[in-house]
């Protein structure tokens, strides 16, 4: 153990042993930070304790100067008065003051206020008889604080501090470090401050080569406690992203990006979710004052309008309802990012095209552990000849594989604009999530467009898979900014 010792280390054990085992940082004959130092190490290695005391000093405020000069304001209110109008005491003292002193006054059992004739009158009791002319234990603590004496009832100095009559001063910090008894033993044993090399440098090997001596090298304990150090790194949200992109890069995507603010045509007509959808309702989705409206091509709209009365061109019949053109000009925050796609089908309607999106998205969601009303959804589409639902699977397959996720099962499931279509769920921890949906893109969603071969989509939750990748249960811990398990999480 002693051969391990830094100088400083033993230079504090040192002064310890002639304080008796008990010193404050000031008390060492070393630099501050130096002694601070050395004391946190030789805590790590059980040689001291180190402990923190906070004392505070107080002073009367001018409230308390005329307490203590003048009397409290309830004993001032008992001098000479048995039974008299609280109006003829409030024009006296005046309402503010009359309150106050009528309030503690009350309050210690001193009076009491009773009702004749529709008066209020305030009739001192036989406790306050005896006790307006007492001194008071509030005056004795306020004199004691005017002579800088601060060993005073906690109970009673708490009830000045409320009344105002004293003021907390700046708190004053005081460090022990006390030896251990296994720091007792280094001691005795005996220290000796040799002069030791703790890292040999050019300079050093010259002079002792000059003096044909060896110098003292000092030990290392390999095993002693050192504090971390953390890097500073992206954080792992935007790590996983990175990651996500270099995945869909690799298999030949390109990524696109859209607007925050769309208008309901191209977040929900164009991809055939009916006016009177449930999503479509204010208390799931974010409408827009400035701007209320968004101005879309007259010729677009009639299409899809068509499309929903009647199917149009499509082959289909529609939802047969009367399609509201204005609004499909209302404007939103983006709900999914699949309205990313659909506008891009729409000014390339030529395949081939493999695209993808990592962005945000808003909804009108309740903030509990699984569920934030703003979120990023993983977005994408791949539009060639023959393109088919084996496809897909074989493509979300590969993705979640590359992500790291081996077991993955299909469940068949629905959406307004695609079909067929299926959700992805994951294995883990010995049960089945839900990660996303996708399927392939119905003739009302891309006859329109001019789009006539298969259209394979898929829309992913970000924020759940980053949640199983780092182990949360609470999805609220990839928003909060706890650095300390943020700097202790390994890169993804």
């Amino acid at each position: 153990m002693m051969e391990a010792l830094s100088p400083w280390e033993k230079k504090l054990l040192l002064a310890l042993a002639e304080h008796e085992g008990t010193v404050t940082p000031e008390e060492v004959d070393m630099e501050l930070v130096k002694t601070m130092n050395a004391s946190s190490w030789l805590q790590s290695k059980g040689l001291v304790e180190c402990s923190d005391s906070y004392s505070y000093s107080f002073q009367l405020s001018k409230e308390g100067e005329t307490f203590l000069r003048d009397g409290l304001p309830e004993k001032n209110l008992l001098h000479g008065l048995e039974r008299e109008r609280i109006r003829t005491i409030e024009e006296r003292l005046g309402k503010k003051e009359a309150k106050i002193a009528i309030g503690w006054a009350k309050r210690k059992g001193w009076c009491d206020i009773v009702v004749e004739n529709g008066e209020k009158f305030l009739i001192i009791t036989d406790k306050g008889k005896r006790e307006r002319n007492q001194t008071q234990p509030e005056e004795e603590v306020l004199a004691k604080i005017k002579n800088k004496q601060y060993d005073v009832d906690e109970k009673m100095l708490q009830m000045l501090l409320k009344r105002g009559a004293v003021k907390k001063l700046k708190g004053n910090l005081t460090r022990k470090i006390t030896l251990t008894e296994e720091g007792w033993k280094v001691v005795r044993k005996g220290i000796t401050l040799d002069e030791e090399v703790s890292q040999l440098t050019a300079e050093l090997i010259k002079r002792y080569a000059q003096r044909g001596e060896l110098p003292k090298l000092r030990k290392y304990d390999v095993t002693a406690f050192a504090p971390s150090v953390y890097p500073g790194k992206l954080h792992p949200l935007t790590q996983l992203i990175e990651k996500i992109r270099k995945v869909f890069s690799e298999m030949g995507f390109a990524e696109i990006k859209g607007s925050y603010l769309e208008p309901c045509f191209w977040n929900m007509d164009a991809l055939f979710i009916p006016q009177d959808h449930p999503a479509r309702d204010m208390q799931d989705t974010f409408y827009c004052k400035k701007p209320a409206t968004m101005k879309v091509d007259g010729k677009l709209i009639d299409a899809i309008a068509r499309v929903h009365e009647n199917g149009g061109a499509t082959g289909s019949i529609g939802w047969r309802y009367n399609f509201d053109r204005s609004e499909a000009e209302r404007v939103l925050l983006r709900t999914h990012s699949t309205v990313n796609t659909i506008r891009y089908l729409y000014h390339h309607p030529s395949p081939p095209a493999k695209v993808f999106s990592i962005e945000r998205v808003f909804r009108r969601e309740n903030i509990d552990s699984t569920h934030l009303p703003e979120f990023h959804q993983i977005e994408g589409i791949v539009h060639e000849e023959g393109a088919s639902f084996s496809m897909l699977k074989g493509l979300l397959k590969e993705f979640y594989a590359r992500m790291g996720f081996t077991q993955i099962r299909f469940r068949p499931s629905y959406f307004p604009y695609t079909e067929p279509s299926l959700e992805i769920e994951i294995q883990w921890n010995g049960r089945w999530i839900e990660l996303g949906g996708a399927g392939i893109f119905r003739p009302e969603v891309t006859i329109p467009f001019g789009v006539e071969e298969p259209v394979l989509a898929w829309g992913l939750g970000l924020e759940r898979m980053a949640m199983i990748v780092l182990g949360l249960s609470d999805i609220r811990m990839l928003y909060f900014s706890d650095l300390q398990w943020l700097n202790e999480l390994p890169l993804l």
